[in-house]
C-alpha cells in the first residue's frame, strides 16, 4: 500500500491520466490549429502526465490532505494549502519541462517544442503562463478528482486489478521507449498521422 492505495491500483491511475493528457493535448490542438494527430506515440497514451500526477500524490498527497516527503502534515488552512500545491506544482513542471525539453534536444537531435512566442518564456521549453496554467490544472484535478477516481478504481476486483495494470504500465512503457528511439532515429518528431477538423476556406479568385 502507497499512501493508503494499492500500487497497482495507483498503475491504472497512471494509464487513466495517460490517456486524459493525450485528450487534453488534441483537444487544445483542435481548438488552437485545427487538427488532431497521435502526439509522437503509437498508441493513445502520454506516459509523462500520468508519472506527473501520480507522482506529485506520492510526493505531496492531495491539495486538502497535503503531506510534504516523509508523511509530515502541512499545517496550514485549506486555501493556503492549494496554494503551496499550487505553487510546488508550478516548479516541479518548470523543472519538467526543461529537463525533458533539453534532454530530447540532446538526445534526440532535433526541437521538442519552443514556447519563444509566449511573454515570459524561461528558455524555449518552458514558461511562466504555461507553467501557471498546468500547475492549475493539476491542482484542481488533485483537489477535485484524485480521490473519487481512485475510490472507483479501489472497487475493483483485487484479482483483476494486478494484471490489468501491468499490462497498461507495460504497453505504454513499451510505445514510450519505441517512440523515442524512432524519433532519435528520424532526428525529428513521431508522426503518426494527422487528421484536420478544419480547414481554412479557399479564397474565390478576383474578378478581372
Amino acid at each position: 500500500m502507497t499512501y493508503g492505495y494499492d500500487i497497482y491500483a495507483l498503475g491504472i491511475m497512471v494509464a487513466f491520466i495517460s490517456f486524459l493528457g493525450f485528450t487534453l493535448e488534441n483537444l487544445w490542438l483542435a481548438a488552437t490549429k485545427g487538427f488532431i494527430d497521435n502526439r509522437n506515440m503509437h498508441l493513445p497514451f502520454l506516459m509523462g502526465y500520468g508519472l506527473l500526477v501520480v507522482g506529485m500524490y506520492l510526493l505531496l498527497g492531495t491539495p486538502e490532505h497535503m503531506t510534504l516527503p516523509g508523511h509530515i502534515s502541512v499545517n496550514a488552512s485549506k486555501a493556503e494549502k492549494f496554494f503551496i500545491y499550487f505553487l510546488c506544482s508550478m516548479v516541479i513542471v518548470t523543472v519538467g519541462e526543461l529537463i525533458l525539453g533539453h534532454l530530447v534536444e540532446k538526445v534526440c537531435g532535433f526541437e521538442y517544442w519552443n514556447y519563444n512566442w509566449i511573454p515570459l518564456h524561461i528558455t524555449k521549453y518552458t514558461s511562466i503562463p504555461t507553467s501557471i496554467g498546468f500547475a492549475a490544472i493539476i491542482t484542481s484535478f488533485m483537489g477535485a478528482c484524485f480521490e473519487p477516481i481512485m475510490g472507483v478504481i479501489s472497487m475493483m476486483n483485487a484479482d483483476d486489478i494486478k494484471p490489468l495494470s501491468v499490462m497498461l504500465v507495460g504497453i505504454m512503457a513499451a510505445d514510450l521507449a519505441v517512440s523515442f528511439m524512432q524519433m532519435r532515429k528520424r532526428h525529428g518528431l513521431n508522426v503518426r498521422w494527422i487528421k484536420y477538423i478544419r480547414r481554412e476556406p479557399e479564397r474565390l479568385p478576383h474578378k478581372t
